[in-house]
């Protein structure tokens, strides 16, 4: 079992977590009290009238994904809030339908939302565990845009009396860019008016963020590719954006720099886990590491795109085979372990599984390729498996195969990380802060056989299919 935990956990990190809190809140901590204090304390609560409600040891924490992204990502975040013994049923991460932004918030665009209904669909979901729960208050935790959300809504809904906790991975609470001249009403504009409504002074300190929540930001030392002084990533060359990476930073919250980390990881990593479980409990965690299950369950949802834009919508019609494969060489063994036709609320499972086993997923739907996901053994069950199908880039049916690897919780560094595809560096990945969570490797036509995708001890086999087919192979790491 060691071996197995080993394997599937990945990478460990030994850079330094450097904390900053000025004008912060200090986390909830246990108090002792002796037996005067004890009775003084009862003595009060008995004269002013029936106690008050404990605090909720597991408050439900609600995840929100960031601009074009799922609920998946938070798969391992999840394993390990339940691998510290906080309850699953607890443990919520929403799926925004529409994920992407709209290039000006003010103007309608298909398959888009503004940051106003994406916090009305967040209100939406919180109202939903409440009730569920039965809690008082939920802890909300975001990466990048789904920060925005979380802002918006205890800012300008209900969120003062309904959140306890905040925490922001990555947000670009100051902007991608800040300046006026470029694309003026985008969401991610520093000087537009989404960004200038929730960086308005709040309170009598005037500060940034609502007083009543108790706030962090984790963001990187300045390998997050949205918070650079110059605009490569959003690409404009050489063009100063008016931010740095001291761009998530909040006035009032706790706010925490996580060394060498990407945009993606400051919320994915371990060790975003480690300081939000900090920042909530007033403690560390037991353990950052995945505990593995014997019995594990795995379910999610089949989507797709509208157009060129990324969806969480179910893909009605779709179907999913998920088969075990040999872990060595990535070759199907047996019969499928699963066939479902997806019906119209996207669900393409349950299955029933191990800790030991490598998978593959194939999913199929009209208009869209026939895409061969593999992936690591899982060590623990999860209902956010998501699929997300794709569609065959013309140019790569002359080809004889196509293989992908992905790391959709982190992106690929190459003076951080040990990586290689095929026994190669990763195509496409250059230098510099780190930008890219996917590879793509194009090979002749050719007998079918074995690639294999190494990331920081996770390793994947995957078989090639024929590109003319329609067919695309891709690694999807975990870590």
């Amino acid at each position: 079992m060691n071996g197995l935990r080993a394997r599937l956990l990945g990478f460990s990190s030994s850079r330094r977590v450097v904390a900053g809190s000025a004008a912060s809140r200090p986390p909830l901590r246990g108090a002792g009290l002796g037996v005067l204090g004890l009775s003084v304390l009862l003595g009060a609560c008995a004269a002013s009238g029936p106690a008050p409600q404990a605090a909720d040891p597991h408050p439900p924490i609600v995840f929100v994904h960031g601009n074009g992204d799922t609920a998946a990502l938070w798969l391992t975040t999840i394993w390990r809030f339940e691998s510290n013994g906080w309850p699953r049923d607890r443990l919520h991460a929403i799926d925004a339908p529409n994920p992407l932004s709209r290039d000006d918030d003010a103007v309608p665009q298909a398959a888009r939302t503004s940051a106003a209904e994406h916090r009305e669909f967040l209100a939406a979901e919180i109202d939903r565990v409440l009730a569920r729960t039965g809690a008082r208050q939920v802890v909300l935790v975001g990466n990048s845009r789904g920060g925005n959300a979380i802002r918006g809504y205890v800012r300008h809904g209900d969120g003062a009396a309904k959140v306890s906790h905040a925490i922001l991975g990555g947000t670009p609470n100051h902007g991608v860019w800040s300046r006026p001249d470029f694309r003026p009403g985008n969401e991610f504009n520093g000087t537009g008016p989404v960004l200038t409504a929730l960086n308005a002074p709040q309170g009598p300190q005037g500060l940034e963020v609502t007083p009543g929540v108790k706030w962090m930001t984790l963001r990187s030392d300045g390998n997050d590719k949205f918070a650079q002084p110059t605009g490569e990533w959003i690409g404009q060359r050489g063009w100063a954006t008016g931010v740095d990476a001291r761009g998530p930073e909040l006035r009032g919250a706790d706010n925490r720099v996580l060394a060498g980390l990407d945009h993606r990881e400051v919320s994915y990593h371990a060790k975003a886990f480690e300081q939000t479980w900090q920042f909530v409990t007033g403690r560390a965690p037991v353990s950052s590491a995945i505990a593995p299950e014997a019995r594990v369950v795995l379910d999610g949802k089949l989507t797709g795109l509208a157009g060129a834009a990324a969806t969480n919508l179910p893909l009605a019609g779709g179907q999913v085979r998920v088969h075990g494969v040999d872990c060595a060489s990535g070759e199907r063994r047996g019969a499928p372990l699963h066939v479902r036709t997806v019906g119209a609320d996207g669900v393409w499972g349950p299955l029933a599984t191990d800790a030991l086993t490598c998978l593959e997923f194939e999913v199929a739907a009209s208009g869209y390729a026939t895409t061969h996901y593999y992936r690591s053994p899982f060590a623990r069950s999860s209902s956010v498996v998501h699929l997300r199908a794709a569609r065959v880039v013309e140019a790569d049916r002359a080809a004889g195969a196509v293989v992908a690897m992905t790391r959709p919780r982190g992106y690929f560094d190459l003076a951080r990380d040990r990586m290689s595809l095929d026994g190669r560096p990763l195509p496409g990945i250059g230098p510099g802060v780190a930008g890219l969570a996917a590879s793509r490797l194009t090979l002749p036509a050719g007998a079918t056989r074995t690639v294999v995708a190494e990331f920081n001890g996770e390793r994947i086999a995957v078989r090639t299919w024929p590109a003319g087919e329609g067919r695309v192979s891709v690694a999807e790491m975990h870590h």
